[in-house]
């Protein structure tokens, strides 16, 4: 999903971007009794010989590779940024097994902070010497800053990346308007050392740490040739022609290129095949260690597109190695079994994220608030998750996970406050009816059988493709949703069944129409990426189905549902819903906040959840228990909710003697 608070701060490592982003699936599952399959995980296998380095795996990715590895300034779905984690890291500030930041010792020598007499705030970062990219060439604190510069500058407009980098720099929106030479809140004070100055709009801030988060891009490979840094003593700017006319190729050639890719992880891509959807990672001999100062064992990994259907006799066969994060329950009995016959193993954990169908809320009937809330009463979710996940989940009823401090905290009152939207046929025509959807195509009152229609003002009815003009000018809106669903998706098929099949559906004057693509054209089209195809650009789905997680214990929800025109073109509020009420909690929730007062937070969490909860914007099928089942040759694995596989497998060796 696009970025959060990461990407206020562009220069933040990608774990950052990912950790306030959650990333984006085709879906995952949930179900209700979870005491049935209670969260534990085997104990490891005692290692049978020292871990050496060497040999391969192959990983079953269940979401397709994109190829963009524009470090989430553009999009962000889930194995894009597993095989970016992988290949850029040297973050100044990391997450620790728990995902809570941490500065990264591998990597920073110090960071210190100072409150200003105007209420803003310095952060100074000095970073190691002696730290190089995969091709040789020393990382300095130009490197660490150059995302941020970038994000913050006029050209990011006409790259079309998506950050508000800029409205928390002190200075930001000057230099980024054009106004400004040069970024007064970034500054160069050596060759290891840089520091960010906060706006006091955005002092204290409840995941503080987050500011001083920054990783390495190399200017050379992103930019090309007479491309420099410089602080002139008021502040830094790119030097060189730094135009869009003189970088934008380079910059579009960088974000997808795959072999020769400079880049400092514990991993080199050294191939990516579009067609077939795998990627190549080769050991990196020049990684100095993550945030414990490990290092890799295993010589190569291999992604591959994972089936839903075939994941299992994959895993049998060797297709791949290690299927992570099963979570539909059919498939989690066949690979408990698949466990059992031996040979393989596997790790239960809960998950941090959920799955959902997302509405567009700026046109065509799931612009309005009712029509959302009557799609929530015509699918049993509770069935939907029993059926689905068959006891290795629960149904949420909000935007929040299993495995948040937060919803274990609140468990209680958000079962008091939240509309559950049970299965209700006759709430879903009251809805409907409330709502202006009483007419037929006509536009004589609607007599209960056919579509429904809506008279609509030339405003709500925009360009909706299905809008029906009668000869008196009158624009009538038919209730037609227009679904876009990723291709081979088991959730899919089931929204089908229970929802757009239900017979329920159609009887409440309701028509969803089902368009089956590419998980990445989903995505294109749900963040309006015109960059990608014109055809992006134009508002098509009004209701998609996917799911999203955290890899960091962050939620910081503000910019999410942002009034800004600006932002909204870089890809904020893909959802287009704008509630003062909503976007201002979103804000309080973080800012404002002193990093340790976790009740005021918790507080102000639950008010957003509620309003979020009667506004829908989305509808949240299921939080779930996840399993990663693998070849037990692979060793020393193990998993959390925010201990992911890129972080896991470093740990990781191949036990020779087995394989």
């Amino acid at each position: 999903m696009k970025k959060f608070f990461a990407l206020l701060l562009a220069g933040l490592m990608v774990f950052a971007l990912v950790a306030c982003t959650p990333t984006e699936n085709p879906d995952n599952p949930d179900n209700p009794d979870v005491t049935e399959n209670p969260d534990v995980t085997p104990e490891p296998d005692e290692p049978t010989m020292v871990p050496a380095a060497g040999g391969q795996i192959i990983y079953g990715a269940s979401t397709e590779i994109s190829g963009d590895w524009g470090r989430a300034m553009w999009t962000n779905n889930a194995t894009d940024n597993m095989i970016r984690n992988l290949i850029d890291d040297y973050g100044t500030v990391s997450t620790d097994r728990d995902g809570n930041y941490i500065v990264n010792p591998t990597v920073t020598e110090s960071i210190e902070d100072v409150l200003n007499e105007d209420g803003s705030k310095t952060f100074t970062i000095k970073v190691k010497s002696g730290l190089v990219y995969n091709n040789g060439d020393p990382i300095t604190a130009k490197d660490f800053i150059a995302q941020t510069l970038l994000c913050c500058s006029p050209v990011a407009k006409e790259l079309e990346i998506t950050s508000a980098a800029y409205t928390q720099v002190v200075g930001g929106k000057d230099f980024f308007d054009g106004k400004a030479e040069v970024l007064t809140g970034l500054r160069l004070i050596d060759e290891y050392t840089f520091s960010i100055t906060i706006p006091s709009d955005y002092v204290p801030y409840y995941y503080e740490l987050g500011y001083c988060a920054f990783s390495p891009m190399n200017l050379n490979f992103w930019f090309g040739e007479g491309i420099d840094i410089e602080d002139n003593g008021e502040g830094t700017k790119f030097t060189g022609d730094f135009t869009f006319a003189n970088i934008g190729e380079k910059v579009k050639n960088a974000r997808f290129q795959s072999a020769g890719r400079v880049s400092a992880g514990p991993y080199n891509l050294v191939e990516f095949d579009q067609a077939a959807l795998t990627a190549t990672l080769e050991i990196n001999d020049k990684y100095a260690g993550n945030f414990e100062g490990q290092k890799p064992y295993i010589e190569k990994i291999v992604i591959v597109r994972a089936q839903d259907d075939t994941a299992i006799d994959s895993l049998k066969t060797g297709g791949f190695d290690v299927y992570d994060t099963v979570t539909e329950g059919d498939q989690i009995t066949a690979a408990l079994d698949l466990v059992e016959q031996g040979g393989f193993d596997y790790v239960q954990f809960e998950r941090a994220g959920y799955g959902k169908i997302v509405f567009i809320c700026d046109f065509g009937p799931t612009q309005f608030v009712q029509v959302r809330q009557a799609i929530a009463h015509l699918i049993d979710r509770v069935e939907f998750a029993n059926t689905f996940c068959q006891g290795y989940g629960t149904i949420v009823h909000g935007p929040y996970a299993l495995a948040f401090s937060m919803y274990k905290d609140c468990e209680e009152q958000l079962n008091d406050q939240l509309d559950q939207y049970e299965y209700s046929y006759d709430k879903a025509v009251a809805l409907l009816d409330e709502c202006g959807f009483n007419l037929d195509e006509n536009g004589a009152p609607y007599a209960g059988t056919g579509l429904r229609y809506r008279k609509c003002t030339a405003e709500e009815a925009g360009t909706y493709a299905f809008n029906k003009t009668l000869d008196d000018g009158t624009i009538l809106m038919p209730l037609i949703i227009n679904w876009a669903c990723s291709e081979g998706n088991s959730v899919s098929e089931l929204i089908a069944v229970m929802l757009a099949e239900n017979p329920d559906t159609a009887k409440a004057g309701m028509e969803i129409k089902r368009n089956e693509m590419t998980f990445t054209e989903l995505l294109n089209y749900m963040y309006r990426d015109s960059s990608q195809g014109e055809q992006y650009g134009v508002p098509t789905y009004g209701m998609m189905n996917l799911a999203t997680g955290w890899n960091a214990a962050v939620y910081d929800m503000s910019y999410e549902w942002t009034h800004d025109p600006a932002l909204i073109e870089q890809g904020y509020n893909y959802i287009r819903l704008f509630d003062d009420e909503l976007d201002q909690l979103s804000m309080d929730m973080v800012y404002g906040v002193e990093s340790d007062d976790y009740d005021k937070y918790l507080d102000l969490w639950l008010k957003y959840i509620v309003r979020w909860n009667e506004l829908l914007p989305e509808l949240p099928l299921y939080s779930n228990i996840y399993i990663t089942v693998f070849n037990e040759k692979l060793k020393g694995y193990e998993q959390a909710p925010y201990w992911s596989f890129e972080q896991a497998i470093l740990y990781c060796w191949i036990n020779e003697v087995e394989a």
